[in-house]
């Protein structure tokens, strides 16, 4: 039986303990029996508790139990860049130099590269999180378009949600995909999501400074965004040759004049999606794609899934 250590520290996000915890709980090994042990600990073990904002949560088990596990859980903390407690760096490092498979959860990414352990690997974190985690720690390379990572020892994921996909992930490593499967429709969710983080993300336009020269002309472009423009179109508008609106452009915006019109016809594309039935070939052309191929490659290349994944995943009713 593989057994699995889960560590709360106070403040834990209640479904980034909770998702590891049921999705090992149900996976079953052919014979019945169970594939997992899972133990929650913490530093204050059995003597203490944390909070797990609505509710407390007792620990049972102490940094000890790190020492015995096969792999190690770190869910999100309300707070994730408060110091860690005395002796869970430690712990946590003297487990990963014996072999031991760690795996954060969301915001758990931080605790994760509190320790090193993380330096000079590629990592995930929830989308929103992902620019402070890369600027708090600078030797990851975090990748906020995914569900999770597996570096093989090391393993991070996205949302509490994409904890799931990692776990069932680690469950077909140890124990094969007819295993993880069982276990996934234990959790009634595909064994594999399509796409990745990114299709969660909103993609909102890059704001002008306040007071840029450049506001009517972003205003000019939402407005005509369904027509077929092009660079020079948006020049001449401009009163500029193509060059110079570029130039200017990206010292205001962040982004040339065509990447942000794009932009703003996938957010209205998103929205079309979500909330009509109309034919993805429709609604390239409403939107102000050229043709449906066009539309389908810079869906796929912004929000990171096909225009019909998307809808399966985000529309009402």
């Amino acid at each position: 039986m593989h057994s699995i250590a889960v560590l709360a520290l106070d403040q834990v996000i209640p479904f980034d303990l909770a998702a590891p915890i049921d999705t090992f709980s149900w996976a079953r090994l052919p014979d019945g029996g169970d594939a997992y042990r899972v133990r929650v600990c913490g530093p204050e073990g059995s003597a203490g508790e944390v909070s797990a904002g609505v509710f407390t949560l007792r620990v049972p088990y102490g940094l000890d139990a790190l020492a015995e596990a096969d792999t190690i859980i770190l869910p999100g903390v309300a707070d994730p860049t408060v110091p860690l407690p005395p002796g869970v760096a430690e712990a946590l490092c003297a487990a990963a130099a014996k072999g031991t498979r760690i795996a954060s959860v969301c915001v758990g990414a931080f605790v994760f590269a509190a320790t090193g352990l993380l330096d000079g690997l590629r990592a995930t974190t929830h989308w929103i999180a992902a620019p402070d985690l890369a600027e708090m720690y600078p030797a990851v390379t975090v990748d906020p378009n995914v569900l999770y990572v597996d570096n093989g020892q090391f393993l991070t994921s996205a949302g509490s949600a994409a904890a799931l996909d990692m776990c069932l992930h680690m469950i077909r490593r140890d124990y094969g995909s007819a295993v993880a499967a069982q276990a996934a429709r234990f959790a009634v969710m595909p064994l594999e999501r399509e796409g990745g983080q990114a299709q969660f993300i909103v993609h909102a336009q890059p704001p002008a400074p306040a007071g840029a020269t450049m506001e009517p002309l972003l205003a000019w472009l939402e407005e005509n965004a369904e027509r077929d423009l092009t660079l020079d179109d948006i020049a001449a508008h401009a009163g500029t040759s193509a060059r110079t609106l570029n130039r200017r452009f990206r010292e205001q915006a962040g982004t040339t004049p065509l990447q942000w019109l794009h932009r703003a016809r996938v957010r209205r594309a998103q929205h079309l999606l979500e909330t009509t039935s109309h034919p993805v070939e429709r609604i390239a052309e409403q939107v102000g794609f050229g043709s449906p191929t066009a539309f389908r490659d810079r869906f796929k290349r912004v929000v990171g899934t096909s225009p019909q994944a998307y809808r399966r995943a985000f529309q009402s009713s």
